[in-house]
């Protein structure tokens, strides 16, 4: 072992060989399989990785290499990608429900010599596209089950893969600490996909010691700490999920926990019980909808009391209070169904979370605290600190964090620019950054500080709209007020150029179905289902709802019920849930035409391609609703 060396804490690898030396004994990771919680203590962390990245080098993995990794968040993924880090190979994460061509795009344009995959799915998916990726030599899988029908010369099991690595380690028990203390920290290890919006995801390249030292500024501002849970249940791909899995749990030695399935999430989430959590805006909205969906199927008496409980908490959220009662009628059980009674932090980022379902979680008890950041900047850099929550706001600035608005208009809004110490390396196969100017990053956001500094996001510049009679409006806004209605997972705002605001929504088919059923409304598919004129009228009272609590000139007009679902294998949606407006307004121009151009009802006669590659096609007609609230003048 190289002495000198062993106590630098700059990259993964190395955290990873200090803590197992320093607390060996430790959980530091847990997974749950076949019903069964198995800890792995950080000695055992290490020796795994360590046997994981000697098998790699023995596969001839090195420096000039990135090692792909595709599947569900578990354990061999982590240990996979500091294997990669410790060869000074460069990890890439690709999202688990990522269409072959997504997958193929992406381990072409990287290089990828090497995939590690969850199980048979991802195998068949790897293999498929194998042909198209020259550079891919081996795919690693962890799961043997299915795979005994596969003869490709390419594959190979996770538990070969280790014993190679084991067998190497008893021969040269010296090479692990080669390895680690060899690895630059200043050398790219992460190529993180960004959202991608706008056209195909590109790849920051982030380096070992920019993540390490921005953990450990985000821990400055948000303490953890060994006995800190957490259960990770958001994609290992997005920067966020790789700043708590890794960042945190190496840097704080924050516990993290693994879920069986995505099925079984909320229920393993709650056997844990973690005291910090971290949700997409998508799922506090679901959490929030489940919520109120559990509540019609209360009893008279449940749902009187919940609806007093709401309303006390409230009144009491409103005034910076807690109230006991609403806490002993309702929060306390709700936090404790929902596995939030040990939470001390929760978090949400990724885009913002609309007003209303921030004050639920925040009446209910919940620490929910809003997070602002991107890809480049290595996630986020603003949070709320604690006693000074704003749902308007995303907090303020980590320590060492520059930011500024450019150019502000007459009402302080600008591009929102920020530069710190610990920011990405430009993009892979990209010349330049085109987003960095003078040492700022350029966001693309606009925004303003509000009187007490805090940073108001409003959104994309690209996507404020302008109504053709002048009036401006953020479509993200009200969005998310739609969204926090059970009844509507997905909503898109048009306007921009348009004489009023119009939009397309989704049903929430389980919750509408529900209420369907529970109504006596027959129906066979979620076509069907948001075709029924009641479903259309349950839904108009939502637009109202909202409309009420917007100026005249922001409320929506008009809207139809979407025949699908908005679905990111449509590409109408990026992997973590934004909305891609250019394909929308591109997919559905004819149906948005229509709207505008006064029909009440549209024809629709088009195809669907599901996700095995199945295709259905759909002939129904779409009614156009309108809000009488809308048209009411000023």
């Amino acid at each position: 072992m190289s002495g000198a060396t062993t106590d630098r804490a700059d990259c993964f690898p190395r955290l990873l060989r200090r803590n197992a030396r320093a607390h060996g004994a430790e959980v530091a990771l847990r997974e749950k399989d076949l019903g069964i919680w198995r800890a792995f203590t950080w000695g055992e962390y290490e020796a795994r990785t360590r046997a994981i990245a000697l098998g790699l080098d023995g596969l001839g993995i090195g420096a000039a290499d990135v090692v792909a990794l595709i599947g569900d968040n578990r354990p061999d993924w982590v240990m996979g990608e500091i294997a990669a880090h410790a060869l000074g190979a460069r990890s890439l994460g690709l999202y688990r429900d990522g269409l072959e061509e997504e997958v193929a795009y992406l381990l072409r344009f990287a290089g990828a010599t090497v995939a590690i995959a969850e199980d048979e799915e991802q195998v068949d998916k790897l293999l498929n596209v194998a042909d198209e990726v020259p550079t891919l030599r081996h795919v690693v899988y962890s799961d043997p089950r299915g795979m005994r029908k596969y003869s490709d010369p390419r594959l190979l099991p996770m538990a070969e893969l280790v014993a190679r690595g084991e067998a190497a380690h008893a021969a040269d028990p010296a090479a692990w600490d080669r390895l680690v203390d060899a690895v630059d920290a200043d050398r790219v290890a992460v190529l993180c996909t960004t959202s991608g919006t706008t056209a195909r995801p590109k790849l920051a390249m982030l380096s070992g010691r920019a993540l390490v030292r921005h953990a450990e500024t985000y821990l400055s501002a948000d303490p953890k700490g060994p006995a800190d849970e957490y259960v990770s249940v958001l994609p290992l791909p997005w920067i966020m999920e790789q700043m708590y899995v890794f960042g945190f749990g190496l840097v704080a030695r924050m516990r993290v926990s693994f879920v069986e399935e995505p099925e079984t999430m909320m229920a393993d989430f709650r056997e844990i019980g973690p005291s910090f959590v971290l949700f997409a805006p998508r799922v506090w909205e679901t959490l929030a909808a489940d919520v109120r969906a559990r509540v019609m199927d209360a009893s008279p008496l449940k749902r009187r009391a919940y609806d007093l409980g709401m309303r006390l908490g409230l009144a009491a959220q409103a005034k910076g209070r807690r109230s006991k009662l609403a806490d002993f009628l309702l929060f306390r059980a709700l936090r404790d169904r929902m596995g939030f009674t040990r939470l001390t932090s929760a978090a949400t980022g990724g885009a913002a979370l609309g007003p209303d379902t921030f004050r639920f979680f925040q009446a209910m008890g919940v620490p929910l605290r809003q997070l602002y950041g991107q890809t480049e900047s290595l996630g986020a850099y603003t949070i709320h600190r604690p006693g000074e929550v704003d749902f308007d706001t995303v907090g303020t600035a980590f320590d060492g964090v520059d930011l500024r608005v450019h150019e502000p208009d007459a009402n302080g809004v600008g591009e929102i620019l920020t530069r710190h110490a610990n920011m990405f390396q430009g993009y892979h196969g990209v010349e330049g950054i085109p987003d960095m100017r003078d040492g700022w990053l350029h966001t693309g956001d606009a925004g303003y500080f509000d009187k007490a500094g805090h940073l108001v996001v409003i959104d994309r510049i690209k996507d404020i709209a302008t109504t053709s009679q002048g009036d401006r409006f953020s479509p993200q806004f009200i969005e998310n007020k739609l969204k926090f209605s059970p009844y509507v997972a997905e909503a898109v705002v048009l306007g921009d150029g348009r004489p009023h605001l119009a939009a397309l929504l989704c049903i929430r088919f389980p919750i509408v179905s529900k209420w369907a059923e529970r109504n006596r409304i027959s129906f066979t598919t979620y076509t069907d289902l948001s075709a029924r004129p009641p479903v259309l009228e349950l839904l108009r009272a939502e637009v109202e709802k909202v409309n009420a609590t917007l100026p005249p000139a922001q409320r929506i007009r008009d809207f139809v019920l979407l025949y699908k679902e908005l679905d990111a294998d449509d590409d109408e949606l990026t992997r973590t849930r934004k909305v891609r407006r250019g394909v929308i307004n591109q997919k559905y121009g004819t149906i948005i035409d229509a709207i505008y151009a006064g029909e009440r009802s549209i024809p629709v006669d088009t195809t669907i391609t599901f996700q095995d590659g199945t295709k259905q096609r759909i002939r129904t007609t779409l009614a156009v609703a309108s809000s009488e609230r809308a048209r009411e003048p000023a």
